[in-house]
């Protein structure tokens, strides 16, 4: 048997594990006991990262389609079928009426080879990725405060910590690794605040649990600054050497009394002045945040006022501390830095920026590139339906499942005059294309993944891909030969990676070479850079860091007489994302196989629901019938399902409103009805 050491493909934690292989098949996988985030332990996930890579549905082959039905193709019919396709789309409508969709799950090389198909070949700045579901409210909101979108601090810092505020994160769900490392952190004397509705793992080991009401978390954040300031609690030698802004913060939360914040938040004050003075008063605290923050119509405010409490409080900047948000994918933080965003090239350079745009040109050897930022994928659904947007590529997503209001975005993809797939499995979008691309998953490729905490890590090709399959750069770079575009030849990856240094800052010392065996974290800027485990040291990326005041503004849709529940999603244990891959893992299928809601007993009893009946939720969108789950985990009022499910979609459901500057969806909070089925 062979040990490979590779990434683990599941959320953003970043684990090293060794992929078991024998005669060209995985068998197993064994964690790293060296690896300074993993430390010789896995997830369930992790532990069964090789199980569905030899599944019998992954795709083999091209397919196109013809006459309604996707038939197997050849490589060199689907690359022109493709080109052709998106050409065509260009030379009708122009080259912003395509969409390229990259991918978190793809490495960093591959998401920055499609933004550069999209820049150089399709002359567009509409590619995007899956961080404008889950992230793109960190992105806007932490680069407006420090200067840099990114987590602050590394994963070891909670071993210093002397407190850690988590809010908006079920952390032993979404990120187990990390949770377990908190909990070890509040067994060795750690104060723990947790804020969430729910009653989550995390609950349980915290001195001080906050079930605030969804959606009112900047009401929360402005009350415990208000307690903060007006009880001389914050960190005057920081704030006057370090930050800018200050008396507006001040003017803007004085209004927020605890018994003001209490009113919308539905604690108590006390509850809320506690937080504050315990947070305040702590030597160092660490604010952890998920997406229970990020997935509101105001998304970005709900991260400027944690950037905000970090700021008052002098925690930024140094060991145990920090403005932490957790990625959700495992290199969701690389596709945003390879610049897989509208505005963005690789190492969030600005496109509109001419020197910028006039540096790739002539490293790519193109004529001017496009000067205004693209859509981003949110709104390009709405576009596809207005007719804007006419054709899409999308890598390694699947959003027929993933996006808001499910009936909205089939009817944008149905609208579609060219759809291309590119997959391991055929999804439920991939289902819709005119053609699929059968892509390698990451134990059949060389790479890189970044990490939540910056990470750059190699991915090691173990075993061959199936049948025809390739490598998403492979393909890609395929594609832009065949459109008669230079430049797209590349040996391996680690030619790519050599590119992406050259263009980007953050990454200018990264080479394979030096990754070996852990990885470095960016910003690595020369060859001899050891990497910077935190961020804001001395000063922040922006200089001084702005404090940024925040109006508060209740979610988009509240319950009402017809739905008088709110509704919120998130992530389980055993499964990830969309299912795609954990509902293709017997272990992890058969340890929750079916949708279900949570409800509260008091709710249940009164709709006279009882365990495992099917219910029938609805909202203005739609509705789905799932199996009762009844629980004291939610609060009276409040409903809870997971959103991995197809035969029990949460995201038919969710609301489609978008936060005005990140464009994120409002995935946390949305009124529904709920009766037992018959």
């Amino acid at each position: 048997m062979k040990r490979t050491l590779t990434v683990c493909p599941y959320c953003g934690t970043g684990c090293m594990l060794y992929l078991v292989s024998q005669g060209g098949r995985l068998v197993g996988v064994e964690p790293s006991s060296t690896h300074p985030v993993s430390r010789g332990s896995l997830c369930v996930k992790g532990w069964n990262a090789h199980a569905f890579v030899h599944h019998p549905d992954r795709l083999t082959s091209p397919l196109v389609r013809e006459k309604g039905e996707l038939r197997p193709a050849t490589w060199d019919e689907a690359i022109t079928v493709v080109v052709a396709g998106l050409k065509g789309v260009q030379d009708r409508h122009g080259s912003d009426a395509l969409m390229f969709a990259s991918s978190a799950k793809a490495t960093n090389e591959e998401n920055y080879l499609l933004m550069k198909l999209a820049r150089r070949v399709f002359a567009t700045n509409n590619i995007d990725h899956c961080a404008r579901l889950c992230h793109s409210s960190t992105v806007t909101g932490l680069t407006d405060c420090f200067g840099s979108g990114a987590m602050t601090n590394s994963i070891a810092c909670l071993d210093d910590t002397d407190l850690i505020f988590v809010i908006g994160s079920n952390t032993t769900e979404q990120h187990p690794l990390i949770g377990s490392r908190i909990m070890a952190a509040a067994r060795r004397g750690a104060r723990l605040i947790v804020a969430d509705n729910r009653r989550i793992r995390l609950a349980r080991h915290a001195d001080l649990h906050l079930r605030h009401h969804n959606g009112s978390d900047v009401a929360l954040l402005n009350s415990m600054m208000q307690v903060i300031i007006s009880q001389g609690l914050t960190n005057l030698s920081f704030r006057e050497r370090r930050t800018e802004n200050y008396p507006l913060l001040a003017e803007s939360v004085a209004e927020w009394t605890p018994e003001r914040g209490a009113a919308v938040t539905g604690l108590t004050p006390g509850e809320i002045v506690d937080a504050a003075r315990l947070f305040a008063g702590a030597s160092s605290a660490m604010i952890i945040y998920a997406m229970g923050i990020t997935q509101h119509s105001h998304g970005v405010d709900n991260v400027r006022c944690c950037a905000n409490l970090a700021l008052l409080t002098g925690n930024v900047g140094r060991n145990g501390a920090g403005v932490n948000p957790l990625r959700g994918q495992n290199n969701v933080q690389g596709g945003c830095d390879m610049g897989a965003l509208p505005e963005y090239y690789s190492g969030y350079q600005s496109v509109g920026d001419p020197a910028i745009r006039q540096k790739f040109a002539r490293y790519w050897g193109g004529s001017d590139l496009p000067a205004t930022p693209g859509l981003p994928l949110t709104r390009a659904m709405d576009a596809a339906l207005q007719g804007r947007i006419r054709g899409m590529f999308i890598m390694g997503e699947n959003p027929l499942l993933s996006d808001p209001d499910q009936t909205h975005a089939r009817l944008a993809l149905e609208k579609l005059d060219f759809l291309v797939v590119q997959e391991i499995f055929l999804t439920e979008t991939a289902r819709l294309a005119h053609v699929v691309l059968p892509s390698a998953c990451y134990a059949e490729k060389e790479g890189t993944f970044t990490s939540t905490e910056r990470r750059v890590q190699l991915v090691r090709k173990v075993v061959e891909p199936p049948g025809e399959a390739l490598a998403d750069w492979q393909i890609i770079s395929a594609l832009a030969r065949s459109a008669g575009c230079g430049g797209f030849s590349y040996d391996g990856p680690s030619e790519i990676m050599a590119e992406i240094a050259v263009l980007t800052p953050q990454y200018g010392g990264i080479t394979y070479e030096r990754l070996a065996p852990h990885g470095l974290q960016w910003p690595c800027s020369t060859p001899d850079d050891p990497g910077t485990p935190i961020l804001h040291r001395e000063q922040f990326t922006c200089g001084l860091g702005r404090f940024s005041p925040v109006t508060y503004r209740p979610p988009a849709e509240l319950p009402d007489e017809e739905y008088p529940f709110v509704l919120t999603t998130g992530r389980t244990y055993c499964h990830w994302h969309t299912g795609t891959m954990t509902r293709r893992t017997h272990l992890l299928d058969r340890e929750e196989r079916a949708p279900f809601v949570e409800i509260n007993p008091l709710d249940a009893t009164r709709l006279g629901l009882r365990e495992r009946e099917p219910a029938r939720v609805t909202s203005r969108r739609g509705s789905i019938i799932v199996a009762a789950r009844i629980s004291t985990i939610v609060p009276p009022g409040v409903l809870f399902i997971p959103f991995h499910f197809v035969e029990g979609a949460a995201n038919l459901l969710t609301n489609n409103v978008l936060d005005p500057e990140s464009s994120i969806p409002e995935f946390k909070i949305c009124a529904v009805s709920v009766r037992r089925e018959a």
